[in-house]
């Protein structure tokens, strides 16, 4: 089957029957986040010129190297299956484009040799590729999670086992994921003195994406772990509060209701997006691309989140009110009147961010 995405066509694996997997694995919901990946690499060459080399670490098609390689990056698809390193071969003449495959372990290559911006993008978890991930990058680590139950808790064991915290399955689950992913990141590059700092984030149909840039030393990597921290959570009146630290020290009790809270934790509690990249990435995002519209509306939504690491759904809120639920964009503009920070957020068409705590926002928003 063939499928047009960008500047390239490729061939990759019919869709199999239920029950039954393909020869190498091929992801057509993943379309937005490739798009968004060669809109980044275009942002993140502009922001930091002499960066050159990309590698695809878990290949398959190649669908993604191919695209990196037709945007004149310095390409290398890696892959430990015959077939698909096969394919990706393939898929490179198809294009007329010149890249490096490699048959191999993507730990063994990455632990080997460096490239200036990494892309981990398995099937599941990215955490068994982390600490190569991390040794073979120089400036930029990509990574990708579709483990999304174990990320936010809906799983919880395996979540704790794979991510090294303590996630809660809660109304914010989407982003609690992420900010476990990003902790299980940032932790894991500390430990060879790296700083990593996300500059994009996003969690869309059922995955994380996340783009790491680093810095090197132990100081700016010190300064990562700071921003590292637990949230406490009320399930009945979902009232939450967060502190920094890799000590957890939660409240007895839910200060609104008395209820008991659950802790997450250690996750990120910094910024998951810088603005400015955002709108970065955004203008350049072209009219070949099959997303373009969706990834635009989703960058501009990212740019304008504020910054707080948790969000509400408006829906859930009223639902525990007993009273119906309002436009959005009122019910935001309610919360600025009365002076706070607010926002939407790209987790869910109901759901913003504020500065308010739960107590403050029923009062600002009520009739």
């Amino acid at each position: 089957m063939r499928v047009s995405e960008g500047r390239v066509t490729v061939t990759v694996p019919e869709q199999p029957e239920a029950g039954k997997g393909a020869d190498v694995f091929f992801n057509p919901v993943q379309e937005l986040n490739r798009d968004i990946t060669v809109a980044a690499l275009r942002a993140y060459r502009e922001r930091t010129p002499r960066v050159s080399t990309y590698l695809d670490a878990t290949a398959a098609s190649g669908i993604r190297g191919v695209r990196a390689a037709a945007n004149d990056w310095e390409t290398t698809l890696c892959d430990i299956d015959d077939d698909a390193t096969a394919l990706c071969e393939q898929n490179l003449e198809r294009n007329d484009l010149a890249a490096s495959v490699r048959r191999s372990d993507a730990n063994v290559l990455m632990h080997s040799e460096a490239f200036d911006v990494v892309d981990v993008d398995p099937f599941g978890t990215p955490i068994p590729f982390a600490d190569a991930a991390v040794q073979g990058t120089k400036h930029l680590l990509c990574v990708t999670a579709t483990d999304t139950a174990p990320l936010c808790g809906a799983h919880f064991e395996s979540g704790v086992r794979s991510y090294g915290a303590v996630p809660r399955n809660t109304e914010f689950h989407a982003e609690m994921g992420m900010r476990v992913l990003l902790s299980a990141m940032v932790r894991t590059a500390a430990r060879y003195d790296i700083a990593a700092r996300p500059i994009l984030s996003h969690a869309t149909k059922h995955y994380a994406r996340t783009y790491l840039e680093f810095d090197h030393g132990a100081k700016v990597a010190n300064d990562c772990i700071d921003e590292l921290g637990y949230v406490h959570h009320c399930q009945h009146c979902l009232w939450r509060d967060h502190d920094y630290g890799l000590i957890a020290d939660p409240p007895e009790d839910c200060p609104v209701c008395d209820k008991h809270l659950q802790t997450a934790g250690p996750i990120w509690l910094g910024r998951t997006c810088e603005p400015a990249f955002a709108d970065a990435v955004s203008e350049q995002v072209t009219e070949e691309m099959g997303t373009a519209d969706e990834a635009r509306e989703l960058l501009a939504t990212l740019s304008e989140e504020i910054d707080t690491p948790t969000h509400y759904d408006q829906h859930r809120l009223c639902k525990r009110w007993g009273r119906g639920a309002e436009a959005m964009d009122e019910f935001i503009e309610k919360l600025r009147d009365t002076g706070y920070e607010a926002s939407r957020t790209h987790y869910g068409g109901t759901t913003f961010k504020t500065d308010a705590d739960v107590v403050e926002i029923r009062e600002a928003t009520a009739e």
